[in-house]
């Protein structure tokens, strides 16, 4: 570490339900404006700009994974440069101690939360990943994760690869935006309601809602190859972070303990799929993803001890989805191969 550790962060809950902050910086990247712009309700619109922003990740949080999956599979990484945080953190906020001296070697910083101070002195709420950031300001612009990649597939097209898929296709807009409230609320956010809860009835409530889910998305997955449509949407991009990181943590660290996704037969071929597909597999770091969930949830894994399983080697198994019919990209889209 190049500084002295601060303490882990709370993240847990103090009594009772798990409640995520949803509070994020909501300015827009938007094709429209030619230089940054206030709207009427005092956020900002900032220009699609070749160079100008650096999107502050870390391949530890599901979150931000779904960016540099996005970013990847749309070819934006000589438009937009990425930034990746160590897995481990204290309670100031994601640390560079993966580059040369513990320093973003763009920006300058040691911790993100210099960038979001750079902007907000006081910001009050949690420093998170993704964020985008102005690399001439070295301030952060927005870090509404949702947004984000919505935007790198329909704001950022000028600038999308030759062969690039469409993400969010309009005529499936209304679908992929049905399941995606779904696999958030009780998916994506499920899993910390569980392993975040501080009491007995929260983590139950929270662990058969998280269930109800992922067997109707079991069944879902039974007839179609992805989520939406017969190719890769927004919505697999979305499920995707969750579901590789079931298994290797959530399933014992935040006692999501029912079954493995190995133990579902549908879920398990489609989570094979997609890891075998690029920009998928090739972004993921399970040894860091669970360095991060062991030893940075210390109030819930108080040992900080890292789990040296569970093997995933068969992830590259066979997964038979293509019976199913369906394509990763879909008619003249391509792999990437950067």
């Amino acid at each position: 570490m190049t500084e002295v550790w601060a303490g882990p962060p709370q993240n847990a809950a103090k009594e009772g339900e798990f409640i995520r902050d949803t509070n994020y910086i909501t300015d827009r990247i938007v094709s429209s404006v030619s230089e940054v712009t206030e709207q009427p309700d005092g956020t900002f619109h900032w220009p699609v700009e070749a160079g100008r922003y650096r999107l502050m990740a870390a391949r530890a949080c599901p979150w931000a994974h779904r960016t540099i999956i996005s970013r990847r599979l749309l070819g934006l990484e000589d438009v937009i440069s990425l930034s990746l945080a160590a897995p481990t953190h204290d309670v100031r906020s994601w640390n560079y101690d993966l580059d040369p001296g513990g320093v973003d070697p763009v920006l300058g910083i040691r911790r993100l939360q210099e960038a979001y101070f750079n902007r907000f002195p006081d910001y009050p709420r949690g420093i998170t990943v993704p964020a985008i950031v102005d690399v001439a300001s070295k301030s952060v612009v927005t870090n509404d994760y949702p947004s984000i990649t919505l935007e790198f597939a329909t704001e950022w097209t000028a600038f999308h690869r030759a062969g690039a898929p469409d993400l969010y296709p309009v005529q499936l807009r209304d679908e992929i935006d049905e399941i995606n409230a779904r696999v958030f609320k009780d998916v994506n956010n499920g899993v910390y309601r569980c392993g975040f809860a501080a009491s007995q009835e929260a983590y139950e409530a929270a662990h058969e809602q998280l269930f109800d889910a992922l067997d109707w998305l079991e069944d879902h997955l039974s007839t179609r190859r992805y989520l939406v449509g017969g190719h890769i949407t927004e919505a697999d991009i979305r499920l995707y972070p969750t579901l590789i990181r079931f298994d290797v943590c959530y399933y014992s660290h935040f006692k999501c303990s029912r079954n493995r996704i190995k133990d579902m037969p549908n879920l398990w071929g489609y989570l094979r799929d997609l890891y075998q597909t690029p920009g998928f597999g090739d972004t993921t770091d399970l040894q860091q993803v669970k360095e991060h969930y062991f030893i940075t949830h210390a109030e819930i894994n108080p040992t900080q001890i890292v789990p040296v399983g569970p093997d995933m080697s068969d992830l590259i198994s066979p997964h038979g989805r293509e019976r199913l019919g369906g394509s990763p990209f879909g008619p003249g889209a391509t792999p990437p191969t950067s």
